[in-house]
């Protein structure tokens, strides 16, 4: 038995798991995973589902194969599919007496720190209603996400277990976890039960495993797994087709491969670190040292700005961090102008409240 304690569970069911064989969901699948939510809930864990297969299950209905889907199209089945899939989700938790409510972000959810707080209350306020949480990316308006930025579901689902304080974020898919060498072609392949640490070695036993309906491989689920365990969230990766795995994992049986939690970085450092920048400032080699040092940034030490960015947005810090900026990207180049010139003159101060990035607002990353 593993040593967990779990109250909040972030459950990621993938387009493999969540659809049959003919792409459709899988009701009769999805009714097992509403009977085990409720038993958590009545063990006084409280889950959040976030779900693929609204393209898959889009798809199969209209009749459409991978080479016949660009973007838009993508979009369109994604469109058809998110109504089927949460039709099926209704129904099967109101056979056990349970609500559920939809929440389809993007990833400037996560960026946007006033509305990335509102996710937070609109969640809290679900379980106070005693409602379960189902997310989806937004697939119909995004493109981005449709690409490679969430990787089907994948990096979407350990941003919400880092954003909701979740214990553990369980990841569901078509295989038992992660294995030294591909266990399809290599009979004496070894299944890692527990990581402590993503290493190099780590990364390199991941493949991208794609095929048509799915986007995320075991490659996209360790850089996920990497943000949660940087939250102090444990992660389980584990076949979502084992009888009640669901309960099974979240009362420590060992199933599946647990990468375990090692608190990094506090809830506003990780807003940070993982908001999508909205610019960049580069910066000169002793201004990097000196915010390396636990200093703030100067206008000085600057060297470049770009994009288009306000006052509070994050921005990169060169290719080493990332911070929230006290100016406009317009402004910034000005204090520089104005701190040359004060230093020409000879007094090499910066005036009060010149700071472009305080060091409490700056988070490194590798």
């Amino acid at each position: 038995m593993r040593d967990i304690s779990v109250t909040r569970v972030v459950i990621k069911i993938g387009t493999n798991t969540i659809c049959g064989e003919d792409g459709h969901v899988d009701s009769e699948y999805l009714d097992g995973v509403a009977r085990q939510v409720v038993e958590l809930e009545k063990l006084g864990v409280q889950s959040i589902i976030v779900t693929s297969g609204a393209i898959g299950s889009g798809s199969s209905e209209l009749g459409l194969d991978e080479s016949q889907k660009d973007i838009a199209h993508k979009q369109a089945c994604a469109a058809v599919g998110q109504a089927a899939l949460m039709l099926t989700y209704r129904k099967v938790f109101a056979g056990y007496g349970k609500s559920v409510g939809q929440l389809l972000l993007t990833y400037n959810t996560f960026s946007d720190r006033k509305v990335y707080l509102n996710l937070r209350k609109t969640v809290d306020t679900l379980f106070g209603l005693a409602v379960v949480p189902v997310i989806n990316e937004n697939d119909v308006i995004s493109t981005d996400e449709i690409g490679d930025t969430f990787g089907d579901n994948d990096k979407l689902s350990a941003l919400v277990a880092s954003k909701v304080d979740a214990d553990l974020l369980l990841m569901l898919t078509d295989v038992d976890g992660l294995y030294d060498r591909n266990p399809d072609t290599d009979p004496d392949a070894h299944f890692i039960h527990t990581v402590d640490e993503i290493t190099k070695d780590i990364e390199m036993m991941a493949g991208d495993g794609r095929n048509g309906r799915s986007k995320g491989g075991m490659k996209s689920k360790i850089n996920a797994a990497r943000i949660a365990m940087g939250s102090g969230c444990n992660t389980v990766i584990a076949n979502g087709r084992t009888e009640d795995v669901i309960l099974r994992v979240v009362q420590g049986e060992d199933i599946g491969t647990l990468f375990s939690a090692h608190s990094m970085y506090s809830n506003r450092e990780r807003w940070i670190l993982y908001a999508s920048p909205r610019g960049k400032i580069s910066v000169d080699a002793g201004a990097e040292e000196a915010l390396k040092n636990e200093g703030s940034l100067l206008p000085c030490g600057i060297t470049a700005v770009e994009g288009r960015f306000k006052e509070g947005d994050v921005v990169r810090l060169g290719t080493f961090a990332k911070g929230v900026v006290n100016f406009p990207s317009g402004e910034i180049m000005q204090l520089k102008a104005a701190c040359e010139k004060e230093k020409k003159e000879g007094n090499g101060k910066v005036r009060n409240g010149s700071v472009v990035v305080d060091h409490c607002n700056i988070v490194f990353h590798d």
